[in-house]
C-alpha cells in the first residue's frame, strides 16, 4: 500500500484534491469526497507524466492521507487551486527542488504531445463552449507568462506559435523552481512548493481536456 499524501481545499461549491508530493496531480469535485475521488481515478494518467519526468508512481493500492485542509476562496469555487497550503511553506533542497521541476517539465511536455497530436476543432463541452486546441495552446502559454512574475522574473511574452520563445520561457522558469528555497514566497507570493504544483496542474488540466474533447478516432 502507497500512502499519498493530499492537501484538501474547499468552498461549497467546489473542493480540490492536490498530491503534495506530486505537482500537478491536482483534480476537483464538488465535495472534498468527489475530489479526492477524481484524484484517484486520474492516477494513471498522472502515472505517465512521473514516468516521463524520471519520478515513477504506482497505481494500485493508494491509501489518501489527508495531510492537510484549507478554507478555499473565489479562486478555488471557480475552478484553480489557489490556495497556498502551510506544508508548501516548509524548506526544499536542490535534489527535491530538481524533481519537482522535472515534473513541471514532463507536464509542459505532455501538454505539447496532446496539442500536437489532437485535431484543430475540438468537441464542445458540457454547455456547449470551449476553446479549440490553437486557443487552448495560446491560453497555456499566456498564463505562464503570467506566472513568472510570481516566480521573479520579468520576460516577454512569447509568441505561442514560436516553439523556441515558448522554450525559452519555460527553461528561465525551470531554472529558478530548481533552486533550493527556504519556504518562502520566491517572487510575489507563491512558494517553491506552490509555484510547481499550480503550473504543472494548469498545464496538466488543459492537456486532459483536450484528450476528453477529442472525437474518437
Amino acid at each position: 500500500m502507497t500512502r499519498l499524501q493530499v492537501v484538501v481545499e474547499t468552498t461549497p461549491k467546489k473542493s480540490f484534491a492536490s498530491a503534495l508530493e506530486y505537482p500537478g496531480w491536482s483534480r476537483s469535485g464538488k465535495t472534498p469526497e468527489l475530489a479526492i475521488e477524481t484524484l484517484l481515478a486520474y492516477a494513471p494518467r498522472y502515472a505517465e507524466v512521473a514516468v516521463l519526468a524520471g519520478s515513477p508512481i504506482t497505481t494500485e493500492d493508494l491509501k489518501v492521507e489527508i495531510a492537510e485542509t484549507i478554507d478555499g476562496d473565489g479562486s478555488t469555487a471557480y475552478g484553480v487551486p489557489g490556495r497556498i497550503a502551510e506544508l508548501e511553506r516548509e524548506p526544499l533542497d536542490r535534489q527535491e527542488a530538481g524533481r519537482r521541476a522535472a515534473l513541471v517539465d514532463a507536464a509542459w511536455r505532455t501538454f505539447d504531445a496532446i496539442a500536437a497530436a489532437a485535431p484543430a476543432k475540438l468537441r464542445k463541452g458540457p454547455r456547449g463552449g470551449g476553446r479549440d486546441t490553437a486557443k487552448i495552446v495560446e491560453h497555456v502559454v499566456g498564463a505562464d507568462h503570467g506566472y513568472v512574475r510570481e516566480l521573479g522574473l520579468k520576460r516577454d511574452a512569447p509568441d505561442p506559435r514560436d516553439p523556441d520563445a515558448v522554450v525559452a520561457l519555460r527553461v528561465a522558469m525551470l531554472e529558478v523552481l530548481r533552486e533550493p528555497s527556504e519556504g518562502g514566497p520566491i517572487g510575489k507570493r507563491w512558494t517553491a512548493r506552490y509555484a510547481a504544483r499550480r503550473i504543472a496542474w494548469h498545464a496538466l488540466d488543459h492537456a486532459w481536456e483536450i484528450e476528453d474533447r477529442t472525437e474518437p478516432g
